[in-house]
């Protein structure tokens, strides 16, 4: 199997695009340390793993301490770091002039300084085997959408310090990429406070704003995710690459 005998590390493990990455990961032979909040879901998706592929790491990976205390677990468990997907995210309304200091430093937290921090804790044991660091950024770190500004600035931070890492990390052979879906079928909108009609209406309205005519779903990431991941990717480092059905080549309607 293609991740037989490496170890991954990946956020926001609990749903979503996160869930998807682990699990496949897990399939394809990858020891995994899956980080979330939310222990019960945690626990439901070692079940789905194949027997003994998983750990569980309840973290909230913007508390003080949080990347070392998971980077160790990983290591205590596996022995090892081959793979780190920093897939936790959050997204909320707000234009620049309603957003308050509370919100945006909320923002960059969870979206940025987090996967900074794990990135950093990471890198020494990526470095011992030649490992790879993979983003989930979004279509809005390549365009920008109105009244979503903390969440525009951070993905196109996160990018940039995809790129930024990228740079450094290529001559010890650690790769870092980043993925940039469009509209996914998660809980990521739910959980930024849209109303379950609003929701709905907003997935019709992807249909025509995505010229492939749907919105993505994580398992679709997740393939990409894996394949970056993966050693077939051996050449590609510093890519922030769309998975989001053409949504970046649009104009803004």
């Amino acid at each position: 199997m293609e991740f037989s005998g490496k170890v991954a590390i990946v956020t926001g493990a609990s749903s979503g695009i996160g869930k998807a990455t682990a699990l496949a990961l897990a399939r394809q032979g990858a020891s995994v340390a899956a980080v979330a909040r939310d222990e019960p879901a945690l626990r439901s998706l070692i079940e789905s793993m194949p027997a003994g592929t998983g750990t569980i790491v309840v973290r909230d990976v913007t508390a003080p301490g949080a990347a070392d205390a998971i980077v160790s677990t990983a290591l205590d468990r596996f022995g090892r770091i081959d793979v780190l997907v920093n897939a936790a995210g959050i997204i909320a309304s707000g234009s620049v002039e309603q957003t308050d200091d509370a919100l945006w430093a909320r923002v960059m937290e969870l979206n940025v300084n987090a996967p900074f921090r794990l990135m950093r804790a990471a890198i020494p044991h990526l470095k011992a085997h030649r490992g790879s660091i993979v983003n989930v950024s979004s279509v809005n770190g390549r365009r920008v959408f109105p009244g979503l500004a903390a969440y525009n600035v951070s993905k196109g931070a996160l990018d940039h310090l995809t790129r930024c890492a990228a740079i450094e990390l290529a001559p010890a052979g650690v790769r870092v990429n980043a993925v940039n879906p469009g509209v996914t079928v998660t809980n990521l909108h739910r959980r930024g406070g849209m109303g379950e009609e609003q929701y709905q209406a907003f997935l019709a309205r992807s249909r025509d704003t995505h010229p492939i005519g749907r919105p993505g779903q994580p398992e679709e990431v997740a393939e990409l995710i894996l394949f970056l991941a993966s050693d077939r990717a051996a050449m590609i480092t510093g890519e922030t690459i769309a998975v989001d059905g053409g949504r970046h080549l649009t104009c803004a309607r």
